[in-house]
């Protein structure tokens, strides 16, 4: 199957559906941060530290697979030149209406997140990447790209689950049960099985991935960035939650020199 053009159409039902991270910010939002009282998550609920975003104003921001008109207003409002990148049509017109409600300096660009070739080397100051590669089968490139389109010294904020969750049955954990069914790394292509996949693609769900914690974090290591921050946040709704939190974030830099 085309998997992105699967999985766009799926984000795309998911903005008529109103999922939560479809759901665009309101001007109250977008007003406090013109006065500078923001924040933006990667993960779940938990904030971003600020001392993460550094200083936002003027500076070049993608949004990486961030569509939904959250984060992306959200930055623009607090000063920066935001560029939002995602697969979704219908996810990148949430962030364009609340752009042009609130009249800001905000572009959206269609595409990949594993590819990044829209962009030149050393474009941007900072990447905003919350919880999207999951929708992703290899997410090596995404850091590579990522490390190529960021400016020497500009950071990586990413927001990843932790490949734990993907152990259980996904719809007994739903229920609150946890059942040990899969071995890990897991995919929706191959590790469930074809009447499951099908019930998945009639609902117009997106089809997920998890990765393993090397290529996650070593992953951005292995492109060159240096990790200079990292917390974890639990994952409301998911039933190994109560034990144990199930978001990672990272903050990672490209170095001034190689």
């Amino acid at each position: 199957m085309d998997l992105n053009a699967y999985n766009r159409s799926a984000w795309n039902h998911a903005v008529t559906n109103l999922n939560e991270w479809t759901v665009p910010v309101d001007p109250e939002i977008i007003a406090k941060a013109r006065r500078g009282e923001f924040s933006v998550v990667l993960t779940g609920k938990t904030p971003a530290p600020r001392e993460w975003l550094g200083d936002l104003s003027r500076a070049s921001v993608l949004c990486l697979a961030s569509g939904g008109g959250q984060q992306g207003p959200i930055l623009a409002a607090a000063g920066a030149r935001v560029t939002v990148y995602d697969l979704s049509d219908g996810q990148l017109a949430q962030d364009r209406m609340v752009a042009e409600r609130e009249d800001l300096d905000l572009t959206t660009v269609q595409g990949d997140m594993a590819d990044l070739s829209a962009f030149d080397d050393a474009t941007f100051h900072l990447i905003v990447h919350p919880v999207s590669n999951c929708f992703c089968p290899d997410i090596l490139p995404v850091w590579r790209e990522a490390f190529r389109v960021l400016k020497p010294g500009g950071a990586l904020l990413t927001g990843f689950i932790n490949p734990a969750a993907y152990i259980f049955d996904d719809k007994s954990a739903e229920k609150g049960e946890l059942i040990v069914r899969h071995k890990l790394p897991f995919s929706d292509l191959t590790d469930i099985t074809e009447e499951e996949r099908q019930a998945y693609i009639a609902d117009n769900e997106p089809l997920v991935f998890s990765h393993t914690l090397e290529t996650q974090i070593g992953g951005q290591l292995a492109a060159g960035f240096h990790i200079t921050g990292l917390y974890e946040d639990h994952w409301e709704g998911h039933a190994l939650s109560r034990f144990m939190p199930l978001y990672i974030a990272t903050r990672a830099v490209k170095p001034e020199r190689s």
